[in-house]
Order: C-alpha cells, then sequence, then structure tokens
C-alpha cells in the first residue's frame, strides 16, 4: 500500500491510498496556510475510512516540486518523517536529477524548488 501526499499548492493538500498502481481512495481539500496542521489527520483519516493502519503502508510517495516553498517543504518533511519512522522507503513524484540524501541507511526526498525562498526578504514599497 503506497500513501501519496501532494501540498505543492500553497492552499490545498491532496492524499491518496494507492495499491499495485490503482488509486483505492483519495482526498483533496483545501487548508490555507494550515496544512501543517491539517496533514497528519487527513492522512489517519483517510487510513481508517479504509480500515488501515499506517503499518499496512509499504511506502510512501510525495510531490517534491512546484508550489511554494513552506507548503511544499510541510509534504516532504512529513513523508521523510513518516517514512522513517515506519522504516519504510520515500520516493519522490518526480526523481531528482542529483543523487539522493541518505540520512543512515534511509534515502531522503528532497524539495526542489521551482525558484528561491523568498523568506526573510523584506519587500520593497512602491512609494
Amino acid at each position: 500500500m503506497t500513501l501519496y501526499i501532494n501540498t505543492a499548492s500553497y492552499d490545498e493538500i491532496i492524499i491518496a491510498l494507492r495499491q499495485a498502481k490503482k488509486t483505492i481512495a483519495q482526498k483533496k481539500f483545501l487548508a490555507p496556510q494550515r496544512q501543517a496542521e491539517k496533514l497528519l489527520p487527513a492522512v489517519a483519516s483517510l487510513l481508517k475510512a479504509k480500515k488501515l493502519k499506517l503499518n499496512d503502508l509499504s511506502e510512501i510517495v510525495v510531490a517534491n516540486r512546484g508550489g511554494s516553498f513552506t507548503s511544499l517543504r510541510i509534504g516532504v518533511i512529513t513523508a521523510n518523517t513518516l517514512a522513517y519512522a515506519l522504516q519504510i522507503p520515500v520516493k519522490p513524484e518526480w526523481p531528482a536529477k542529483k543523487r539522493a540524501k541518505k540520512f543512515g541507511q534511509y534515502a531522503i526526498v528532497e524539495p526542489d524548488y521551482d525558484r528561491e525562498p523568498t523568506i526573510g526578504k523584506a519587500k520593497k514599497s512602491l512609494k
């Protein structure tokens, strides 16, 4: 069973359960500026609806490209953390051009940003 996580959009979350490349359940909902607090409860709800547990997952696939810096990072960090805790593989939706990073024996997914983040940079006012 594969868990798919996509938080690339700044205001939306898409999660799905896939078995043998077939989507058996999917949830798509708005979560503007609340993705971090809504993602894990949504995963738990989706698993419960299919009478599954986290331990039933065999891998996690995560959207790792596009979208806003923060929203993309939320999905990638959550996927890496769940995979590490469950000791299952995590894979990028779009394979990176560079070699995968490792944390101990585990490969981790890194976000691939469309542009440089603007965190902490003040915008110039147009007066």
